[in-house]
């Protein structure tokens, strides 16, 4: 798969928990971000090509609100290094107008070394 990304991603220090909005079903943990696409670590494969809402918990170094909401479609799924895990690839569908700027702010915070594309 070719990387089609424009902006660096970086990996976290702190891993963010990720649900699916509408179930409020835990999906993950937040490994990366960028305006544009995030990975997440998870138990359970998920559905390539489906689209879904997101939800990510917040923390107040962060943020003044407790989560950040929008569409995502998964773009690819992989199992992970360790077996009973598995990396999800998604492409971030919609932003709220002020939300990209709290994900510039995830990546400053607990941003600490660049994440390098999935082959």
């Amino acid at each position: 798969m070719e990387d089609r990304r424009k902006i660096k991603r970086r990996f976290l220090l702190y891993y963010m928990r990720v649900y699916d909005a509408t179930t409020r079903h835990q999906i993950g943990n937040l490994v990366d971000i960028t305006p544009e696409g995030t990975m997440v670590v998870s138990e359970s494969p998920f559905p390539v090509e489906s689209t879904t809402r997101l939800r990510l918990e917040l923390t107040e170094e962060v943020a003044n609100k407790s989560f950040l909401e929008f569409s995502a479609r998964s773009i690819w799924c992989k199992p992970d290094l360790s077996p009973e895990l598995y990396n999800i690839g998604f492409e971030i569908l919609d932003l709220a107008p002020g939300d990209a700027k709290i994900i510039q702010r995830i990546i400053k915070v607990f941003g600490f070394r660049d994440n390098q594309p999935v082959k």
